[in-house]
């Protein structure tokens, strides 16, 4: 969503209705593009075909500005059918989550509380995305997503910035 009024950018704050992106969400901004680059290099990776949804997980998913992102980007862009799923400890971030998705018409897109080592282990996903989770949250959706046989795996532990200039 590169300069064009983007219901999600708007609905979350990081752009005003006119399409541009306001000055301290920047930096958020930029995350969000280059994530969805992320996503466009895996996409040759995830099951093809309209009629099958491709299933995602964000484990950790916080605020899930990545969530709605890759909602945006597969189902409303690449036409593709999803179904996703974001899991946070954090009911009111839930609740908030949801309640966009919810005003947005994003069907196919729905936020769970719930630890990750808890999550449900007969679920499948094609893809599974674990940014920044903490403690050993990072682990258990890395096990999980190999359990599954997840197609793409998208992860970065929580301290990988305190870890980078060392």
């Amino acid at each position: 969503p590169d300069g064009e009024p983007c219901d999600f950018l708007i609905r979350l704050g990081v752009m005003d209705k006119a399409g541009k992106v306001i000055p301290k969400h920047y930096s958020k901004f930029r995350q969000i593009n280059r994530y969805l680059e992320i996503v466009d290099d895996v996409f040759p990776y995830l099951p093809e075909g309209k009629d099958k949804p491709i299933k995602i997980i964000d484990f950790g998913c916080g605020k899930a500005y990545l969530t709605f992102a890759i909602y945006y980007y597969l189902k409303i862009k690449k036409q593709r059918n999803v179904e996703i799923i974001g899991l946070d400890l954090k009911k009111d971030v839930i609740d908030f989550c949801n309640k966009v998705a919810k005003d947005l018409g994003y069907d196919e897109l729905q936020f769970l509380m719930g630890d990750i080592a808890d999550y449900d282990e007969t679920a499948r996903a094609d893809m599974v995305v674990t940014l920044h989770a903490c403690d050993v949250a990072t682990d258990f959706a890395l096990m999980k997503a190999v359990t599954w046989e997840a197609s793409v795996i998208l992860s970065v532990p929580c301290c990988q910035h305190e870890l980078f200039y060392q």
